[in-house]
């Protein structure tokens, strides 16, 4: 059964699609139906509310539907909420829709069979969005939890990742997994070198809800079994095993580079950008030994050129002479 209280936001300036759209949804038993006819009149709703479902044309003036999904996924980020966001198209073929779905779209309905799928694609959003919602509800909670417990000596309070410690920590776990397993291993250090000024300038409360949105943003951009860490007000740690050194290389992380340089982040003071330096560390079991403080030691060291670059800044350490 639909959930009647399921908030749909219908963007598309044909006002005529609207209103066939509208009467679908309310027959299938959707109560909580909103429209817009353009992607900045639907944006200033979402402000006001967050929608559930955003139904919307890929193709409008000034703002199509790719472009509304990046924004949308801005105030997402910020809101901690999920829309799921469905795109109209008369477009096909697997390079169009392959593209759409790595900007943020969650599903497609043709408009050639509208009639045919528009209810039943609602139904299934409607599942995933419960679920959605139930997820982050106990991810609300058990943060709340672990800051309790006393294991709260190894989480960041602001962004609820691990610290510094808990980083440590992974890396001695993951040096002796390296030793007796194989594999490679990479560390990044991530640094935010204007931080600070924006901290001064902008205030304590917008210096954590900055440090939120980037955590945010990075947990989007790595692999789920990765190690991200918060080290402290200027720098993040990101710890992953792979199966070769040939995954540990600037390109392998050019989306998370450009996840936090090219795309600015929704906060109270507006949308603020961030300049970020990577310093990238890899090594196999053939460097081994090599000292946890020695892999972070020189990731920092890294930072510097990668501030003046604009680049990802590698360095491999090699078997011991």
């Amino acid at each position: 059964m639909p959930n009647p209280q399921l908030s749909i936001l219908v963007v598309d300036d044909a006002k005529f699609s609207s209103v066939m759209i509208g009467r679908a949804l309310t027959k299938a038993g959707y109560e909580d139906v909103r429209f817009a006819n353009s992607a900045g009149a639907a944006l200033r709703l979402i402000e006001e509310r967050p929608a559930n479902v955003l139904l919307a044309d890929w193709l409008m003036p000034e703002m199509d539907g790719l472009e509304l999904t990046a924004q949308v996924r801005q105030q997402d980020e910020m809101s901690d909420h999920y829309t799921y966001i469905v795109l109209l198209t008369g477009r096909d073929g697997p390079d169009v829709l392959g593209h759409a779905f790595d900007r943020g779209v969650d599903d497609f309905i043709s408009k050639s069979t509208m009639n045919e799928q528009l209810v039943p694609r609602v139904y299934a959003a409607d599942r995933i969005c419960g679920s959605f919602q139930r997820l982050m509800q106990e991810n609300r909670l058990l943060t709340q939890n672990i800051a309790s417990l006393e294991q709260r000596n190894l989480i960041d309070p602001v962004t609820g990742l691990g610290n510094a410690r808990y980083l440590y920590q992974r890396l001695g776990d993951s040096l002796r997994q390296l030793e007796s397993r194989g594999g490679a291993l990479c560390y990044l250090m991530i640094g935010l070198p204007e931080i600070d000024a924006q901290r001064q300038r902008y205030g304590d409360p917008f210096h954590q809800e900055l440090l939120r949105g980037v955590a945010r943003r990075l947990q989007q951009l790595v692999r789920p079994l990765d190690t991200l860490t918060r080290l402290d007000d200027g720098h993040f740690g990101l710890l992953t095993m792979i199966e070769d050194l040939k995954g540990c290389s600037p390109s392998s992380f050019k989306r998370l580079h450009e996840g936090l340089n090219l795309k600015a982040f929704k906060t109270s003071e507006g949308f603020i950008s961030v300049k970020a330096g990577i310093g990238l560390v890899s090594l196999d079991a053939s460097a081994l030994p090599v000292e946890a403080r020695a892999l972070t030691a020189r990731a920092e060291s890294l930072l510097t050129d990668a501030y003046t670059t604009g680049r990802i800044v590698p360095y491999r350490f090699k078997q011991p002479a």
